[in-house]
């Protein structure tokens, strides 16, 4: 995805002639992506993109990077202290007397902390989004502290971020890099980043990439070591700030901004599993965080909506902004999953077969803290409903990171009295759809090769034998056993599979739930009587949810949630013939 629809211009500062690309509605708030080393504007054209319904989308080339001009001569050319010329220049151009709001990735989240810390910018950044890219007066301090006062735990910081800096070493030989970008490291640079890092092969990077590269070599040369040597005291942010670490970067340490609330009090930190080019990876989350960060720091009243409420949920910081998908989301399990992803900061598709309830849940996602929910209808046992669900969503709101297949039906009856139809029911939704989730969702992960995770939800009838309740008991072992084999295929690319095992949970499964054998008003009194039995047992759905939440984030491969749920998952380890024997009992009508 290109540029598409942008309206360029040339801004003239300091020698250098930048080309400025601008999207969306010059009128609204203005939003300003600061591309890295080696890139240029087009990192960000997936991510502009998605904002540009909402912000004015500003973007430029850094100084002799794409099409914008090299400074002459290239050494002193790229001193942070120009490149915030540059800044002051386009924001003068693009916003001419309101603020801006920053984003910066790599060396542009670099140069942007001296933006957003220097004096004379202050008023003219809103707000600051960093990913990648640490302040050099920042750094110059945090080094400081762990040489003066070295300790096991100091040093080893230094040594492991000393090894992950291996790269700047090489940028400050002279001659070399620039041999090696417009040579061979140029041509194959792309393929690296496919492979190393899961970056979608498409149109970046764009073809000025070997000189792109070969100017930026300047950008380390002429400030890294000088502003390392001698950090200013005063690199205080002076707008909001909010930080977004790639907990798989392997270019910078997480450990890098361990005292970041000194120099920005109050900055909002998230996580998000991934690699350092989160730009092309990971553009509908980046897009998600930008926006809320950006609506939540706009003082411009009616132009942008109201800030929504904050997520404040347990794992704010591990699922804020990810994309979550849950089917049966319309009520019980599925719904209390739906809100506490919401709670976490999540954006929420909430898939059920009722399209009232699944309206209902989104709705209340987003009261909650979720930055965007949505409601889709679907019977998860229809293969061509499941691939239209799948192709729209990704389409729309981008490939899941996680995605929990909830929906289920009960039936309960001796196996003579049960039917082919009402095994084809059962195990078209228990079973089927949770095939077709898999396949379709999780083969979405699979191959954007950002990892993410798949939760099934099984059942303790999966492990535990029951008289009455074969085909469900069948439909929920195959489940669990599903989920085994794909944890062991899935494990290579970095996605997690867990099979989570409710068992005795109050929901209105039971009101729903089929016997078979009987006739409707034998059926209506059991379903009555099973509803009653379950809210006297009063297990909530929300802790079920919290189980789920907490699968994740540990990766754990099989969770029994209730006490009698991890009690028959004991028996069945350890004493199988008690299971054996307790299945043989004929249960209450």
């Amino acid at each position: 995805m290109g540029l598409v629809g942008a309206r360029e211009r040339r801004v003239r500062t300091g020698g250098v002639e930048l080309c400025v690309a601008e999207l969306g509605d010059g009128g609204r708030p203005t939003v300003m992506l600061v591309h890295g080393y080696p890139d240029s504007k087009e990192v960000w054209s997936e991510v502009a993109a998605r904002l540009a319904d909402r912000f004015h989308v500003v973007l430029y080339d850094v100084r002799g990077h794409g099409r914008s001009t090299a400074p002459r001569p290239l050494r002193g050319g790229f001193t942070l202290e120009k490149l915030t010329d540059d800044f002051l220049a386009v924001a003068d151009a693009v916003s001419p007397g309101e603020p801006v709001h920053l984003v910066g990735h790599d060396w542009g989240s670099v140069q942007s902390w001296e933006f957003v810390t220097a004096a004379r910018t202050e008023g003219r950044i809103a707000s600051f989004t960093s990913m990648s890219g640490p302040s050099l007066d920042h750094l110059g301090h945090w080094i400081r502290r762990r040489t003066r006062r070295p300790t096991p735990r100091g040093v080893g910081q230094l040594l492991g971020q000393g090894a992950k800096s291996w790269y700047v070493y090489m940028l400050h030989t002279p001659v070399l890099p620039e041999l090696a970008w417009r040579g061979p490291l140029g041509k194959r640079w792309p393929k690296i980043l496919q492979r190393l890092e899961k970056v979608p092969a498409g149109d970046y990077p764009t073809a000025s990439l070997p000189s792109d590269a070969a100017h930026g070599a300047w950008l380390y040369r002429d400030n890294v070591r000088s502003r390392l040597g001698r950090p200013r005291e005063d690199a205080y942010a002076h707008a909001p700030v909010q930080l977004i670490t790639p907990l798989g970067d392997a270019f910078l340490s997480e450990r890098l901004h361990d005292e970041l609330e000194k120099w920005a009090p109050g900055s909002v930190r998230r996580t998000l599993p991934a690699g350092h080019w989160v730009p092309r990876t990971r553009p509908d989350q980046l897009a998600a965080w930008i926006s809320g960060f950006v609506t939540a720091n706009e003082g411009r009243g009616s132009e942008v909506s109201a800030p929504g409420p904050v997520a404040r949920g347990r794992y704010a910081d591990r699922f804020g902004g990810q994309l979550v998908l849950v089917t049966g989301a319309g009520s019980g399990i599925g719904r209390a999953t739906a809100l506490a992803f919401a709670e976490a900061g999540a954006r929420v598709v909430a898939v059920d077969r009722d399209a009232e309830t699944a309206a209902r849940t989104a709705e209340t996602a987003r009261l909650i803290g979720s930055p965007a929910a949505w409601a889709e209808t679907v019977d998860v046992g229809d293969e061509r409903a499941m691939e239209k669900l799948a192709d729209k969503v990704a389409a729309e709101y981008g490939v899941v990171d996680v995605l929990v297949n909830n929906a289920g039906i009960g039936l309960s009856g001796s196996f003579f009295d049960t039917t082919a139809e009402d095994w084809r029911k059962v195990l078209d939704v228990n079973l089927w759809g949770v095939i077709h989730g898999c396949r379709l969702f999780g083969g979405q992960m699979a191959e954007r090769g950002q990892g993410g995770h798949i939760v099934n939800i099984a059942s303790a009838a999966a492990y535990q034998p029951s008289r009455a309740l074969p085909a469900y008991s069948t439909s929920k072992a195959a489940v669990l056993m599903l989920s085994e084999c794909l944890r062991a295929e899935l494990a290579g690319k970095d996605i997690g599979v867990s099979a989570v095992c409710p068992g005795f949970v109050n929901t209105n499964i039971t009101a729903t739930a089929r016997f078979a054998g009987v006739d409707a008003a034998e059926e209506k009194r059991r379903q009555k009587r099973a509803a009653r039995l379950y809210g006297l047992r009063d297990y909530p759905p929300e802790k079920v949810a919290e189980a789920i939440l907490r699968a994740v984030v540990r990766d754990e491969a099989v969770v029994p949630v209730t006490p009698e749920a991890r009690g028959a998952r004991f028996l069945h380890r350890f004493a199988p013939g008690t299971l054996r024997a307790i299945a043989r009992m004929k249960p209450p009508l």
